[in-house]
């Protein structure tokens, strides 16, 4: 602390949302319940502070005011790494006098500089109002938690919406003691890891946005990082994913974020396998297999939005489907509807937010051995992108017949390939390896129709059943289809052939 009373600090902490009327049991817990309080519980009311034009934002930095009783503090922030909803970032804290900002205690010159050019454009932008009841728990000797529990609003342009969530903020000992509490309390609460501020809910408040499904970022791997650590870092990006869209599917009906917290499972998958060789063998089999589950609960509802988009609506919009297929499409939509309402069930369930939890904890403390730490990494991407294409020659021979399982053994196969020359992709030769995947996105994307078809078959010949009409029905679909399915089964092999066989881009 400075003689003007601004503190710098290096906030550690986890944050955690849970429902709000999961607050009793959490208070009710014996971690918070049996722990002491930190003063009484207060009212805090905060303002953030921005440009009209957002260039805080935009610089990811927070600059707010916090009133707590009759005291008055300014605090500023920076830009936070998060991962897991663990997250780390700098801070400076000091009493707010008379109404007016005093950057001049900032001991980082670039941001003492920046805020002191835009003060005199700074305005209020939002207001979060909660209520905070914290306590400290101290596990073990040298260790010292914040436990916070915030329950209000945060309101921006008469706009307003429910807050409620728990920080654990570390103030002695080693970061994954988060984790083991939050785990220990996850046992039985619903808590999920929360990667967004609450100043960026704010923003996206302030702005009317809604929250929109997110897409994997590009890899930011180097070649001096071990394969160790470049898993853990593709990982934690699409635990990320993961979290980002899980928010989204739980308050939204759009489909798509279902389908990217899919890909987010699946990139995940696919990067077990892909560092495999340098990870310990359990710890890929178990995720492997909690990660194939968490996918496949929510497998029902995705597969029933594609059925509706790529099968079902274009012979509607061709204006050629009779009453049948009508009555085929209502189907669809009731049950995709119903597949929707147990997906968002599964994604509220305390389990799933544990799952998340316990991953986060164990790529934190996942360890490189010495022999794994003096790998290659660039050297280890190549063998392994090699066994990968070998893996989809074979599958590319079996498919011959085309069949479509075997077809889509190929598809799959061929994804696998895709996201591991993403998540490598800096390694490599750029312009030559983003050519080859996009070569291979888009025979994956034939393919992908190709199965997406086979299965809407099935399924609407079984649905059908007995009922001639329905049955008739079911066959107009497929016969509207068959033209382009025929000529796509016929090329899409002779497409692949010279990707699979030529000469890749990372070979030298």
């Amino acid at each position: 602390m400075t003689t003007d009373g601004t503190t710098m600090s290096h906030e550690i902490e986890l944050k955690l949302t849970l429902p709000t009327k999961a607050l009793p049991a959490l208070r009710r817990h014996p971690l918070i319940a049996d722990a002491p309080r930190e003063g009484r519980a207060c009212t805090l009311e905060n303002t953030y502070f921005d440009t009209p034009e957002l260039e805080l934002r935009e610089r990811r930095m927070a600059v707010r005011t916090r009133k707590a009783g009759t005291r008055w503090l300014q605090t500023v922030k920076c830009a936070a790494q998060s991962a897991g909803g663990l997250s780390s970032r700098p801070e400076w804290e000091q009493p707010y006098v008379n109404g007016s900002f005093d950057f001049s205690a900032i001991d980082r010159d670039d941001v003492r500089t920046r805020l002191e050019n835009l003060q005199p454009s700074l305005v209020p932008v939002f207001t979060t109002h909660f209520k905070r009841e914290t306590c400290i728990l101290t596990p073990r000797d040298g260790v010292k938690v914040l436990a916070m529990i915030d329950n209000g609003s945060i309101e921006a342009g008469g706009h307003s919406r429910p807050l409620c969530e728990l920080e654990l903020e570390l103030v002695e000992g080693d970061p994954s003691e988060l984790y083991a509490l939050a785990l220990t309390l996850a046992e039985t609460l619903p808590l999920t890891p929360e990667n967004v501020s609450k100043a960026e809910r704010g923003y996206r408040l302030f702005s009317n946005h809604a929250l929109r499904p997110a897409k994997a970022r590009p890899s930011r791997l180097t070649p001096e990082q071990s394969p160790v650590d470049a898993f853990r870092l593709i990982a934690f990006d699409c635990l990320s994913l993961w979290q980002t869209n899980e928010s989204g599917a739980r308050e939204s009906d759009d489909p798509e974020f279902i389908h990217q917290l899919r890909v987010a499972l699946r990139r995940l998958r696919s990067a077990l396998r892909l560092f495999g060789p340098a990870l310990p063998q359990q710890f890929v089999e178990r995720w492997s297999q909690g990660l194939k589950e968490a996918a496949d609960g929510l497998g029902a509802a995705r597969d029933l939005d594609v059925m509706l988009a790529e099968v079902l609506s274009p012979v509607a919009e061709s204006g050629l489907a009779d009453d049948a297929t009508q009555r085929l499409i209502a189907m669809a939509v009731d049950r995709r509807d119903r597949e929707k309402t147990a997906a968002r069930e599964q994604l509220l369930a305390a389990s799933h937010g544990r799952q998340m939890l316990a991953l986060a904890a164990e790529l934190y403390a996942l360890q490189s051995d010495s022999l794994v730490k003096s790998a290659n990494l660039t050297t280890f991407a190549r063998l392994q992108l090699t066994q990968l294409r070998k893996r989809a020659r074979k599958r590319y021979t079996a498919a011959a017949e085309l069949h479509p399982e075997k077809l889509h053994e190929l598809r799959v196969s061929l994804k696998r390939l895709r996201y591991a020359i993403e998540f490598l992709l800096p390694l490599l030769p750029e312009k030559a390896t983003v050519r080859f995947a996009n070569d291979i996105a888009e025979i994956q994307e034939t393919l992908g129709y190709l199965n997406d078809e086979a299965v809407a078959r099935s399924r609407l010949k079984a649905w059908a059943g007995k009922d001639p009409e329905l049955r008739s029905g079911a066959a107009f679909v497929a016969g509207w289809h068959a033209p382009k399915i025929a000529r796509l089964r016929r090329n899409v092999l002779p497409a692949l052939e010279p990707i699979l066989w030529g000469k890749a881009p990372w070979r030298r």
